[in-house]
């Protein structure tokens, strides 16, 4: 297997991480977004929508969509289990993870893509839209910090990819300057707490 990734981007982190906390590692190709080789051939036969990251499987067989890998990779590697080991823990990991992904990852890459203009070379971009994803992204990270007032991790008692892609959205939003709200003393506590697992840190 091989990892199509592009480094520093936050779906390519939410699968490091989550490698590191399995123990997984595996050869890693890096793809150049600002050069647009993952809109061009022979990327885009391994996925056509353009995104990465990409796992490559032995058979050929891509997989694409972060979260869609991590599952792969929680299937030959159960332990430590990060999507839950029962059906209500499973369904509650997945419930945060998509809060977590929906409300607050996308609309932080909304605000960052349509402000900032990276890619305003290959798609249209919209700076009130940008605006606007800002803040709801602001908005909504209040209900992750009351959650996280409950319990010592966003879906439980112990770390699941919902805080993993809440983290990375979190550190991603700050790396781009879009305005968040850094005083929230959950989300404080439980972001130190995760700083310091090697998993974050190598990632």
């Amino acid at each position: 297997m091989q990892l199509f990734e592009t480094k520093g981007t936050p779906n390519a982190r939410r699968v490091h991480i989550f490698m590191a906390e399995k123990g997984i590692d595996l050869p890693r190709v890096q793809v150049n977004l600002r050069a647009g080789e993952n809109i061009a051939e022979p990327f885009k036969s391994k996925n056509p929508i353009g995104r990465i990251p990409v796992l490559e499987l032995d058979d050929g067989t891509c997989l694409s969509e972060s979260v869609a890998i991590c599952r792969y990779l929680e299937g030959l590697h159960p332990q430590p289990p990060l999507f839950g080991t029962t059906a209500q823990s499973a369904a509650v990991i997945e419930m945060w993870n998509r809060r977590a992904e929906i409300n607050f990852l996308m609309s932080v890459a909304m605000a960052f893509r349509n402000i900032s203009g990276f890619f305003k070379d290959r798609e249209k971009i919209s700076k009130e839209w940008g605006e606007i994803s800002q803040e709801v992204a602001a908005d909504v990270l209040p209900v992750f910090d009351a959650q996280l007032g409950k319990t010592e991790y966003l879906a439980g008692a112990e770390l699941s990819i919902a805080d993993i892609t809440l983290a990375v959205a979190y550190d991603f939003a700050n790396a781009v300057k879009v305005q968040i709200p850094n005083d929230l003393p959950n989300i404080n506590r439980w972001h130190k707490m995760l700083s310091e697992r090697p998993s974050f840190s190598a990632a």
